[in-house]
């Protein structure tokens, strides 16, 4: 969700009475030294800036930070964390919501900013080769010249890596798919230092277990990249957006089914309620009216696009919706967009000195109105600020609950109101995280969705790939 990294300060791991981690041992401190020389700092500082995400969990700075530039040195990093048993925990942009990057074991920070290599660039397959460092924008700046582009928007610069491994989605995941139907390929190092590549270029393959897919996902606990090769898409002849504010939540999330349903091939479609509304008009200085809001993008040819905003428009009109404005010049699209991406630090703007806890549940497209009209009701009864939004074409929504990290009687209660948003949807068929991933989080949540047969095979691949426990303990599992 969130477009820019804009950390506020937090309570640290030290202050929240936790057995602080045994000092790294001096071996693996001189070997790390003798190899990456200035790029292995245990700067207090430097550590402290690793330690912090997006989310709302209080700040857990590793012990170390490695500041890696390439496979080989990721190797020799791994190879000489397992010796000596020493937690990992990669780390690239850090706009992780669900505390990917946090070290709560200690360890070392594993940064991968300065693996940001474009690798290849092969237009007559539609695909690229880049590494972990790599950010969407810059992958997307780099194919400007190629009729092509990445397509996956999570809202944030975030890294491909990052990206990969949360199974992100985002703005597009309506027409283009998620990072799960992005990656075609992986070069990784499995946790006892050996290097694996899974996946191939072709489109398809039914060569044993698909371990690209295993992961995608995996949030740093399986392997830690090293090269990912994505899938690009061919820019659209033509491109238009739309924004239409409609009297209910009902009647908005109602015409999103419906154009669904009918096959209107919507590239976006992000819904964004009075409240997330209201935030945005007075971050970004504009003036939608401040009700429940539909942003449409429409992508294809001129007919095409002409065609599905006259029958979107019809559809919203039915539902009591409107006015239905749309722009297809550059400039008022990117104006649009800019204050979507902009709604987290607007929702946050709305109680200042306040940390988000978000929340990521999907559902089925059918019952994404009573999922929604649902957590409404839970959040008015809360008394809580919190707006919701969210890539509603998919069926996945946020609501971000604003509390004061200070106090932890307001902490638990919002904790509650997540809790039973999550219930509500788990009851319809839906899941505890649509895009954001478990981390550390949604460990209980993961339980109650998959069922404890399901965990315990998921621990046993954790088990299998990861037997010391050193790749990003504390997540995923406990």
């Amino acid at each position: 969700m969130p477009e820019e990294a804009a950390h506020a300060p937090r309570t640290p791991l030290a202050a929240r009475k936790e057995t602080p981690p045994a000092p790294l041992p001096e071996p693996f401190v001189a070997e790390l030294r003798a190899r990456l020389g200035e790029r292995f700092t245990q700067n207090p500082a430097v550590c402290a800036q690793h330690g912090h995400d997006e989310s709302h969990f209080p700040d857990a700075p590793p012990q170390a930070v490695a500041f890696v530039t390439s496979a080989a040195e990721v190797q020799a990093l791994v190879r000489a964390a397992a010796q000596h048993r020493v937690p990992l925990i990669p780390f690239a942009a850090g706009s992780s919501l669900e505390g990917h990057v946090l070290a709560p074991l200690g360890g070392v920070a594993v940064d991968f900013t300065q693996m940001n290599r474009i690798l290849a660039i092969e237009p007559e397959n539609m695909l690229a080769t880049v590494e972990p460092g790599v950010t969407r924008t810059q992958l997307n700046a780099a194919l400007k010249e190629t009729g092509l582009f990445f397509p996956i928007d999570p809202g944030a610069d975030a890294t491909i890596g990052g990206m990969t491994a949360t199974r992100a989605s985002g703005t597009n995941a309506v027409r283009y798919g998620t990072m799960r139907e992005n990656v075609l390929a992986i070069d990784a190092v499995l946790a006892n230092g050996e290097p694996i590549h899974t996946g191939t270029k072709a489109r398809k393959s039914s060569a044993g277990y698909d371990l690209t897919r295993l992961l995608v996902g995996s949030e740093g606990t399986l392997a830690l990249f090293t090269a990912i090769t994505v899938r690009l898409h061919p820019l659209p002849e033509a491109v238009a957006a739309a924004v239409c504010p409609f009297p209910t939540i009902g009647a908005a999330v109602h015409t999103v089914i419906a154009a669904i349903q009918m096959g209107v091939p919507l590239a976006r479609v992000e819904f964004l309620d009075e409240r997330a509304v209201a935030a945005i008009n007075r971050y970004s200085h504009t003036e939608y009216p401040e009700t429940p809001t539909l942003f449409f993008e429409f992508h294809g040819s001129e007919s095409a696009v002409a065609e599905q905003i006259e029958l979107v428009k019809t559809l919203a009109e039915e539902a009591n919706g409107g006015p239905f404005l749309w722009a297809n010049r550059p400039e008022e699209r990117t104006r649009l967009w800019a204050a979507r991406h902009k709604a987290y630090f607007a929702c946050l703007a709305l109680r200042p000195g306040c940390r988000g806890t978000t929340t990521d549940v999907c559902v089925p497209i059918a019952r994404l109105a009573e999922a929604v009209e649902a957590a409404r009701r839970l959040i008015d009864a809360s008394g809580f600020i919190a707006p919701i939004l969210g890539h509603v074409g998919d069926g996945n929504f946020h609501t971000l609950i604003l509390v004061n990290p200070d106090d932890p009687d307001e902490i638990a209660r919002a904790e509650a109101l997540n809790e039973a948003i999550v219930t509500a949807a788990l009851a319809l068929e839906g899941t505890c995280t649509g895009e954001h991933g478990i981390g550390l989080g949604k460990k209980a949540f993961l339980r109650q969705e998959a069922g404890e047969t399901a965990v315990a095979a998921m621990r046993a691949v954790k088990q299998a790939l990861d037997p010391l426990g050193i790749l990003n303990p504390g997540k995923i599992f406990e």
